[in-house]
């Protein structure tokens, strides 16, 4: 009995001692800006205007902020003269902020107003909400133009906001 007892007690150590893949990486989660933190687009503070606040989360952990969808979407569709070498695959999260909840929400998955009569930091911005019954009461109550999806607000969509 004794030479099974130590048999199974080496064969759980050499289990234990196996290394496991890793576990799912968790999405990075939102950061608040530090009174510092600039928008790399336009320069503003953005920690002035927390009600707007987007930001990248890059998967080395590096943040950057900015005062504003419509930023946030100029610096994705030129990434590479923002932060050389570097590419939406080095993206772990995107976050925007809701218009009502003044939540952060992953902004993959938001709703987008364009065209309102409600202004950013910088003039005519991209309105974010988590739902879409929220951007349709919006649209209609604040004469927005028109609902996008992250994949709609392209390079030649950005020039009509401003």
């Amino acid at each position: 009995m004794q030479a099974s007892r130590a048999t199974c007690l080496f064969a759980a150590l050499l289990i234990l001692a196996i290394p496991l893949p890793p576990a799912a990486a968790d999405p990075l989660p939102p950061l608040s800006p530090a009174p510092g933190d600039k928008c790399p687009v336009c320069g503003m503070f953005v920690a002035k205007y927390p009600d707007w606040v987007a930001q990248v989360r890059f998967v080395d952990r590096k943040t950057v902020f900015f005062d504003g969808a419509k930023d946030l979407f100029k610096y994705l569709s030129a990434i590479g003269s923002y932060r050389p070498g570097a590419s939406k695959a080095d993206i772990a999260a995107i976050y925007v902020t809701d218009y009502y909840t003044l939540a952060p929400i992953e902004a993959r998955t938001a709703f987008f107003v364009a065209g309102s009569d409600v202004y950013g930091p910088m003039g005519r911005e991209l309105i974010a909400f988590s739902s879409s019954g929220q951007a349709e009461e919006f649209m209609r109550d604040h004469r927005g133009r028109q609902i996008v999806r992250f994949e709609g607000v392209s390079a030649d969509f950005l020039p009509t906001l401003d």
